[in-house]
């Protein structure tokens, strides 16, 4: 009898051992399809869209591309404007579609680029330590391959993206900034970031040239698209002359032999305005037309699929 119970008791410890299994695979798996995440950071509750491919792997460390919406946007806008589920859905990357910040709760939102933007920027909110609490929120449900972790983002998302390459260099090994320059000094990166920008010379809420947008509804005085490249030319050591190709009404600049691997590249839209190049629609209702001479997100993955962190 007591042999039966034995073998009786290692069965049901066995049992339970492979039912705990099977909990702990469910809790840390990621179903592929586009979720919601909460976290608290900074005292406030924030909130990101997490979009998990079909083709993930779960058995790899994952590749993540981090896109930030505009001024006034909120994830949802972001996943419409860029289309980067389409291209995971190829390339097996996961997106991360942060909310930002304002009065109202899930709409309206902003971020803190520096000098831009709104509530973000009035309240000086966090949202580099709330980019650094995403990806550790996502280490707890899977691999993150730390060498290729990445940000882009549409007007003030893109502000913000260059915010994360002056004070996140250790976390991001490359930035694709739409329609937004760098607003935030001092900028003093740790590493290389290897940078591509898109921006058109009809811009006029983040004018090419700098200054203050004649449709800007926040006044800030934005630094040029030119100063800005010149400013990751310089710091990754780049060849101060780019190589030079144009097509359509697209110039491409090229800056190479920068340190690191790293590369600086510029697409100017000759004519375009504050727009996504390649979405089949304008950002909102009645904004700019974008161009569909290239797809912004195409390159932009492109670009990041090509440069990692050493």
């Amino acid at each position: 009898m007591k042999t039966k119970s034995a073998l009786l008791f290692v069965l049901t410890l066995l049992i339970s051992m492979l039912a705990c299994g099977r909990s702990i695979a469910t809790e840390t798996s990621l179903p592929a399809r586009l979720t919601t995440r909460n976290l608290t950071h900074d005292g406030n509750e924030r909130s990101y869209l997490l979009y998990v491919p079909a083709s993930f792997d779960a058995s790899k460390s994952a590749a993540v591309v981090f896109a930030f919406h505009g001024g006034g946007g909120n994830a949802d806008y972001m996943v419409g404007v860029s289309k980067f589920n389409e291209i995971a859905d190829k390339e097996g990357f996961l997106v991360v579609y942060p909310n930002g910040s304002g009065r109202r709760g899930d709409s309206l939102l902003t971020w803190n680029g520096g000098t831009c933007c709104a509530y973000a920027q009035q309240k000086n909110v966090d949202d580099v330590g709330f980019v650094r609490a995403i990806l550790a929120d996502l280490q707890t449900v899977t691999s993150i391959d730390t060498k290729r972790v990445y940000a882009t983002g549409m007007s003030n998302g893109a502000i913000m993206s260059y915010r994360l390459a002056c004070e996140a260099a250790d976390v991001f090994a490359a930035i694709a900034p739409v329609s937004g320059t760098l607003n935030f000094s001092p900028c003093e990166p740790s590493e290389t970031v290897s940078v591509i920008h898109f921006h058109g010379t009809s811009d006029s809420q983040v004018p090419y040239n700098g200054g203050v947008g004649p449709e800007s509804i926040v006044g800030v005085d934005f630094t040029s698209v030119q100063d800005s490249l010149d400013f990751w030319v310089s710091f990754n050591g780049c060849d101060s002359q780019p190589q030079t190709n144009s097509f359509d009404v697209i110039q491409h600049q090229i800056w190479e032999g920068c340190a690191d691997s790293s590369s600086v590249e510029l697409y100017t839209i000759h004519g375009g305005e504050h727009a996504w190049p390649g979405n089949d629609r304008p950002g909102w209702a009645g904004g700019d037309e974008p161009t569909q001479a290239l797809s912004a997100s195409q390159l932009i993955w492109e670009f990041f699929e090509a440069h990692s962190k050493p």
